[in-house]
């Protein structure tokens, strides 16, 4: 995130908020950080690598997802990478050191037609997606939050919180 990101209206949005229920504000605060998550969860998809062809193709695409939770009075939505098939999104995002890799229940390892005891793998250049999409998506997802929790008070709770143009 750039330092010079600018948010106004969070004072006069905090006060609205405080007048509501916890539940019910927990409820918007959930469903508005899902509504910024969206548009970080579409930047992801559209920078993910994805592998052309085989059994894999598109499955790290296909594993992101929004996550949310609300433990202690703070509530969390996050874009998330990876699943049981799609193991390897970190390496993805992090790129791994050059390694030995040997096998762990047989004594040999068969590639390529050859058995071997072992072989060297030479690692894999990072091809970072998550991080930029958090990165360029921050004004817009800000913007997405506090449209949300207008539109949300505004309709379910007949509250009218004034947009950033009016603070």
């Amino acid at each position: 995130m750039s330092d010079d990101t600018i948010v106004t209206g969070l004072a006069p949005l905090q006060q609205y908020l405080d007048q509501l229920p916890a539940k019910v504000e927990r409820n918007v605060l959930r469903g508005a950080l899902r509504a910024g998550a969206k548009l970080q969860l579409a930047e992801a998809r559209r920078l993910v690598p994805v592998e052309k062809g085989g059994k894999h193709a598109g499955a790290l695409r296909d594993s992101l997802r929004i996550r949310t939770s609300s433990r202690g009075g703070v509530i969390k939505a996050i874009v998330v990478a990876g699943s049981k098939l799609a193991f390897w999104a970190r390496w993805v995002e992090y790129g791994t050191a050059a390694h030995f890799i040997k096998p762990r229940n047989r004594k040999s390892l068969f590639l390529a037609g050859v058995f071997k005891e072992g072989v060297q793998h030479p690692g894999a250049k990072k091809k970072p997606f998550m991080r930029p999409a958090l990165d360029g998506t921050v004004p817009a997802a800000i913007a997405a939050i506090g449209a949300y929790i207008r539109n949300r008070l505004a309709t379910k709770e007949g509250i009218d919180v004034p947009g950033p143009e009016n603070a």
